[in-house]
């Protein structure tokens, strides 16, 4: 049996949308990307929302359209795709890695404010914080908001992973200025590639729908209604980072069917909880009171009682258990991935930083011993059971 990581679910609906942009000769950001938008405000609660060519082209517009600069800090973990590194980097500011909370993945708020004392101190120019919501589970949003609050910083979500969760009922990336979306074929759904970002500023919204369209200052659509054949000016430098209405017509069907996908992700991230849960070795998602995860994947760590203390030295003995579990697997026809990268040890920002490996211990540590389990939607029972069993039979 082969059981793949992750499956895009897609239908005849998805097919005829797609013939239908095709038929109406309108193919570049229009009519059914403005409908994507709606339809995505009303799913998150937010009052705007502008597509775009990937979430990482959001999170780079989010930060253009917050003033970010060369001089400026802002902080996020490590432990997340690189993408997020690398927009900060495109604006010329630099990236401070805060680590993680083993527990959860995600950015440990007390090491944020500490780190935020000792800059103050330093003069440091934190300008803003980029939580992750990694793998649809929400950081803890509501303390690093306060923190931003009282240093006058802006927060930016990287909601990449985080379509259907929610902090204290409230949905993620309507915590800060933005939140940012992925559309990437392995998120929960997908228009090929795309992303969005929402706010409930008017400011950063108009900046952001002017940046995505080379700095125009009207759209294409808005001057279509209005019956306009001049084109517009271009106040401002901007991007080309435009979402087609093939994809928008692709992320409208997506929508529709997302509560039966969402409902289907967590219902089977249930199964494994259940199942998994007397496997010693194996540390299951956790998710903390208040918060609703939405499993865009199932992640898994690694783990030794024996080891007290998180070391270098047990992060690779772990590290050597972690990959002949994951090639066992691979050999059932299992797919199996890491949760991510632990940016910081990668060369560009390795050498960039001069920055050691052991420097976030907790997020070389997640790099190095997180597994992903494979979870879809259409995922079968008996592809699941499949799993599970062998999981099972490395104790």
């Amino acid at each position: 049996m082969k059981v793949h990581i992750t499956k895009p679910c897609f239908g005849e609906e998805e097919k005829k949308a797609v013939n239908a942009v095709l038929e109406s000769g309108w193919l570049v950001q229009g009519p059914r990307v403005a409908e994507f938008e709606r339809m995505f405000c009303q799913y998150t609660g937010a009052k705007f929302a502008k597509a775009t060519t990937s979430c990482t082209s959001a999170l780079h517009l989010a930060l253009i359209a917050l003033g970010v600069g060369t001089g400026d800090e802002v902080l996020l973990p490590p432990f997340t795709h690189v993408a997020s590194a690398n927009v900060i980097t495109y604006t010329g500011a630099k990236p401070a890695f805060i680590d993680i909370d083993l527990k959860t993945f995600n950015i440990d708020a007390d090491k944020i404010e500490r780190y935020l004392e000792k800059a103050k101190k330093q003069g440091s120019q934190v300008k803003g914080i980029m939580p992750i919501d990694l793998f649809g589970l929400c950081a803890d949003l509501e303390r690093i908001t306060a923190l931003a609050k009282a240093y006058h910083l802006f927060v930016v979500e990287d909601a990449a992973c985080a379509l259907g969760s929610l902090y204290n009922s409230k949905h993620a990336g309507t915590f800060g200025e933005a939140g940012c979306f992925s559309f990437h074929p392995r998120k929960p759904i997908t228009t090929g590639e795309g992303g969005m970002l929402i706010t409930n500023d008017p400011e950063i919204a108009s900046k952001v729908q002017s940046l995505r369209d080379h700095g125009a200052a009207v759209s294409d659509l808005a001057r279509h209604e209005k019956g306009g054949f001049l084109l517009p000016a271009f106040d401002i430098l901007g991007y080309n980072y435009r979402m087609t209405d093939i994809q928008g017509a692709i992320g409208i069907e997506q929508m529709k069917k997302f509560p039966w996908i969402l409902d289907k992700r967590i219902e089977k991230a249930k199964r494994y909880d259940t199942e998994l849960k007397g496997v010693e070795w194996l540390q299951t998602p956790y998710v903390p009171e208040g918060y609703k995860h939405s499993y865009q994947s199932y992640v898994t760590l690694v783990r030794n009682p024996k080891f007290k203390q998180l070391t270098l030295d047990a992060i690779q003995e772990l590290n050597q258990f972690r990959n002949k579990i994951m090639a066992s697997l691979e050999e059932k026809g299992i797919a199996t991935r890491q949760g991510t990268h632990a940016v910081h040890t990668l060369n560009y920002y390795k050498r960039k930083y001069s920055i050691n490996d052991a420097d976030y211990l907790n997020s070389l540590a997640a790099d190095k011993l997180s597994i992903t389990l494979p979870l879809y939607p259409q995922m079968t029972d008996e592809e699941q059971e499949y799993v599970i069993e062998h999981v099972k039979g490395l104790c």
